[in-house]
């Protein structure tokens, strides 16, 4: 990390209008990418890190803050400041803001080509065979430095899983695949438990499933609920309502297979459920709550 200090009249904004989940800004310092757009005493150029496992991104520096995402394995984040065993920064993907353990983090590889594991999570194994030794798992949407080996198998030349075998049917392109249709994507984190901050089938949370599964079929997707209905361009009505269309309460969002059936990571049910629309706007009106979603389509490239 380099930090630089610049002075001089500046014609960056006061400190606070960028939103700081994924605008890395504190009183003391920022991302350099911000200098002009906010004035603050200190700027630093990032020090790029790579997840060496699944980590949460915590929304402070201790092991008892809650999560605020997740990295999955293999995805870098930019540092920007460090203390009490953790780095404060951003996920490179999405620019989500907050702090990750040290230990978790290494110096990002360069060797062999990028991929993405998907559609589904894949299995490692210790040769290049379907029967030969299992030695770990990875979720879909974690990254992989990998070289060619045969027509069925790839090695992986970095990282904690260095010189294991991928089957290529679990091996995208590093942007994703154009090719899926994310909701099909999507489907797949159903029975997943429901975990705030989660971005796996090991644990999801409602916007961690719309997020993997467009990053998947090749789409830009930022990590809140409310970033991600902000980002499709299109509002329909619930009558007008298609597969692919989000519905968005204020803090939580689903997708719509149908105009009457939601896919949603949820906490009521803790666990990510297909159940009828109208159910969900029941619960989610009773008490005097925000009952009926708002709906949008999201665009090609949101």
């Amino acid at each position: 990390m380099k930090t630089t200090r610049i002075v001089g009249p500046r014609q960056a904004e006061p400190l606070g209008p960028l939103d700081p989940r994924d605008n890395a800004w504190r009183e003391d310092l920022a991302d350099i990418a911000l200098a002009d757009r906010i004035a603050v005493p200190n700027y630093v150029v990032p020090l790029v890190r790579e997840a060496q496992a699944q980590v949460p991104i915590l929304s402070a520096d201790r092991a008892d803050a809650p999560a605020a995402s997740e990295l999955l394995p293999g995805e870098r984040f930019a540092v920007l400041d460090t203390g009490h065993g953790y780095a404060w920064g951003f996920s490179v993907a999405d620019h989500y803001v907050g702090h990750v353990r040290l230990d978790a983090l290494a110096a990002p590889a360069t060797e062999g080509a990028d991929g993405l594991v998907g559609p589904e999570d894949a299995l490692l194994f210790r040769g290049p065979a379907v029967k030969a030794e299992v030695s770990a798992t990875l979720p879909l949407g974690a990254r992989v430095r990998w070289a060619e080996h045969d027509e069925r198998f790839v090695r992986l030349v970095a990282g904690p899983h260095a010189g294991c075998f991928l089957h290529r049917r679990h091996l995208l392109p590093a942007d994703g695949d154009a090719s899926l249709d994310w909701v099909d994507v999507a489907l797949r984190f159903v029975g997943a438990p429901y975990r705030w901050g989660g971005r796996s089938r090991a644990g999801v949370d409602c916007s961690g499933i719309v997020q993997v599964s467009r990053q998947l079929a090749g789409h830009r997707c930022r990590r809140d609920s409310d970033m991600q209905f902000a980002d499709c361009p299109t509002e329909v009505e619930l009558s007008a309502a298609r597969r692919g269309d989000i519905a968005w309460w204020p803090g939580h969002i689903g997708i719509l297979l149908d105009a009457d059936t939601l896919l949603h990571a949820n906490a009521h049910w803790m666990a990510c459920r297909i159940e009828p629309l109208a159910d969900v706007i029941a619960r989610a009106g009773a008490g005097g709550g925000v009952g009926l979603p708002r709906i949008r389509r999201p665009g090609a490239a949101s």
